[in-house]
């Protein structure tokens, strides 16, 4: 199962979670007022106000940290892009034969890194165009390597060409650090549970009423699901609604100037 149906499904679930536990909070106030008329115990808004209030936090937090590495792994995208430019451009500095091999190899790599975020649907695809990339790497690098080594070949070449390829390289492992980096499980858990014990709250203080408010119930209970489903969103920009397509437009038109 994909992470997409997955965050859909766990939306969906959160969704149908805070309805029932508004409706448990509306039969235990019920009963209370049975037992009581007086109403709710003294001190229950004050608990209230803590439970919503730590929510509150804990959401702006997470929405806060997601759109800060959603904008992030945009950014690398746009690094990554010129890093391959520059140092596609400085082959130009090397004799015909290994600048052609290079610049074909440079094409395809660029193919490559375009497939591994975009193409994958699974892990196991993904992992496979990684590693497909890191071969390439590998290759461009001693081909690089050996090019430079020729006599024809001026130490200023091999002084701009190989250390453009090492920024190259290197900012493909940021962007595996920055798509791997995520907030504890633990976080979303909470998230959730917060979340589940607000319904609860919210029907109990509503159990005064004599007719039930399915409308106030269900607002609530779509507003906060949609809220962690754009949280889960932003943190899997390639997955859901939310993408990073319009950055990768930049290696796009990067791959067609390569001629």
């Amino acid at each position: 199962m994909d992470l997409a149906l997955i965050a859909v499904l766990s939306t969906l679930g959160l969704f149908v979670g805070m309805s029932l536990f508004a409706e448990l909070g509306r039969r235990i106030g019920i009963a209370r007022l049975a037992r009581n008329s007086e109403g709710a115990a003294k001190g229950a808004s004050a608990a209230e106000g803590a439970v919503f209030g730590l929510l509150g936090l804990l959401i702006a937090f997470s929405f806060s940290g997601a759109a800060s590495r959603f904008e992030g792994r945009r950014d690398l995208i746009v690094q990554e892009a010129n890093a391959i430019g520059t140092a596609y451009l400085r082959l130009d500095l090397l004799s015909a034969g290994p600048r052609t091999e290079l610049q074909a190899l440079f094409r395809r790599y660029v193919e490559v890194r375009m497939e591994t975020y975009r193409g994958p649907e699974t892990l196991a695809a993904y992992e496979i165009k990684r590693a497909e990339g890191t071969k390439l790497q590998e290759e461009i690098w001693t081909k690089a390597v050996a090019a430079s080594r020729s006599p024809e070949v001026t130490p200023q070449t091999t002084v701009l060409l190989l250390p453009a390829l090492n920024e190259m390289i290197d900012i493909t492992a940021t962007r595996v650090m920055a798509t791997l980096n995520h907030p504890p499980p633990v976080v979303f858990l909470l998230l959730g549970g917060l979340s589940l014990v607000g319904a609860l709250l919210v029907g109990y203080g509503t159990s005064i009423n004599k007719d039930r408010s399915w409308f106030h119930t269900l607002v609530f209970a779509a507003i906060l699901s949609i809220t962690v489903y754009v949280i889960i969103d932003l943190e899997f920009p390639h997955l859901g609604l939310i993408r990073v397509d319009a950055a990768d437009q930049v290696l796009i038109e990067l791959r067609q100037s390569m001629r």
